[in-house]
């Protein structure tokens, strides 16, 4: 009969085990990320519009109606990237494919128009040009098929001549002020807003009777744009109007925009904080106790925060 101990296993060698511990609780997994890791990048790369400026452009330029303004959209959101708004080439195609499109759907010329505004100032002297020559472009013509739609149409038509004018005020070119004063006078609010704001971004004191003027506005919004404008300016002229700017009870009621639920917008803490940052500009002590109580009390933590920031600069 064997002996009992001769029948026991050998004691288990920890040195022996480790390895294969290691494959199985670190080699095994390690391998199944990797594995993971390289298939989402083979499916991310697959998915992912890597396309340049110049595609886009080029898209703008021939690809079919169903596929022009949407590369115009993706151009005017790629300019977020300093080195295509610097580049001189991309702005000179930019402002060809803008001047080609003024046949075609306004949605183009209007996300152009935006990509141009991008670009790195002062704009080419050329694509000061094509702008301006823009303004004075009829109406298109209607079409059949456009009938149908000859509301969102006119809208869109109304937009790219907005974002046109947005555009001048980015150039950094004084020559453009004469231009865009006599459109003051629009009948439409949302025209005078932004010529009112380009104005005020472009250099030069020729635009400062009209933005005075602008203070009267029956739009809440355009005497807003004017007081901030006479404040890039130097001028002190629309403090009344800034005063009420940081009045949050004031802009509650005569802001009238409604904002979707799963958007991050505040559009009541954009206007106090855009007259704040013109506050800081002017350093206009008798605003302060007015921005000391909106760095203390507002609701909005975006809105203290430019407060405190305005109290710094003031002093």
């Amino acid at each position: 009969m064997d002996k009992l101990t001769e029948r026991e296993p050998a004691t288990r060698n920890p040195l022996v085990a480790a390895p294969a511990l290691a494959v199985q609780f670190f080699l095994i997994p390690l391998v199944v990320v990797g594995a993971t890791v390289m298939l989402y990048a083979g499916f991310r790369s697959l998915v992912t519009d890597r396309k340049t400026a110049q595609v886009y452009i080029a898209e703008v330029r021939t690809g079919g109606s169903n596929r022009q303004w949407p590369a115009a959209f993706e151009l005017s959101r790629l300019m977020d990237d300093p080195l295509v708004r610097r580049d001189p080439a991309v702005a000179a195609d930019l402002v060809k494919a803008f001047d080609d499109a003024k046949e075609g759907d306004p949605r183009v010329r209007k996300y152009l128009a935006l990509a141009i505004g991008r670009i790195e100032p002062p704009l080419p002297a050329e694509a000061v040009r094509v702008l301006l020559r823009s303004l004075d472009d009829p109406e298109k013509p209607w079409t059949p098929d456009m009938f149908s739609r000859i509301n969102g149409w006119t809208a869109e038509m109304n937009e790219a001549h907005i974002s046109t004018i947005w555009a001048l005020g980015g150039s950094g070119d004084p020559s453009v002020v004469p231009r865009l004063q006599p459109l003051c006078a629009s009948p439409d609010a949302g025209i005078r807003k932004v010529v009112v704001y380009a104005l005020g971004a472009l250099p030069g004191d020729a635009q400062v009777v009209t933005l005075r003027t602008a203070l009267q506005d029956p739009a809440a919004d355009v005497r807003w744009n004017a007081a901030v404008a006479l404040a890039r300016h130097g001028s002190h002229e629309g403090v009344p109007v800034l005063r009420q700017m940081l009045d949050r009870s004031y802009v509650e009621r005569a802001v009238t925009r409604i904002v979707r639920q799963d958007e991050d917008q505040d559009p009541i803490a954009d206007v106090i904080i855009s007259g704040l940052r013109a506050v800081a500009v002017l350093k206009d002590a008798a605003l302060k106790p007015s921005v000391e109580t909106l760095s203390q009390q507002d609701r909005s933590m975006k809105v203290r925060q430019a407060a405190i920031e305005a109290l710094r600069v003031i002093g």
